[in-house]
């Protein structure tokens, strides 16, 4: 039997859109308050689904305690309380939009977690503001 699990997790950090290649003006028109020069952070919560088969035995899908200490250990350690322009190398040569980051979140667990399972990430960057990786189509 199919079934899917979820696991809620948090981290804090700052951010800014920025191409190298533009004006400061350009910066600021595509960007707008996401091109803050001094930065700018938000309160992510993300939602990670796991989905596979029970098993039969234990009656689990995936061990919780460890899909939380993965989590922790790839995600939250790496991006709490950082700045991601400047202390993560994830976002070295990519932007950390809501996007990218959902992608390198997935990425991260994706080699943590047996191909066997489907991973989703759901991030939120604000309330109202979030990407899901990989798309539902």
């Amino acid at each position: 039997m199919r079934t899917t699990m979820v696991r809620k997790a948090h981290f804090n950090a700052a951010h800014k859109l920025h191409n190298n290649d533009w004006s400061d003006e350009k910066n600021k028109d595509v960007f707008g308050l996401c091109n803050s020069p001094n930065y700018h952070g938000h309160n992510y919560n993300m939602e990670i689904y796991v989905s596979g088969e029970i098993d039969p035995v234990t009656g689990y899908l995936f061990d919780l305690k460890l899909l939380k200490d993965i989590i922790k250990e790839e995600v939250e350690d790496r991006y709490d309380h950082k700045n991601l322009n400047l202390d993560v190398d994830d976002y070295k040569d990519i932007q950390p939009s809501t996007e990218n980051i959902a992608f390198k979140i997935h990425e991260l667990l994706s080699k943590r977690i047996d191909d066997k399972y489907k991973i989703r990430v759901h991030l939120w960057e604000t309330e109202r503001n979030g990407v899901v990786y990989p798309a539902l189509d």
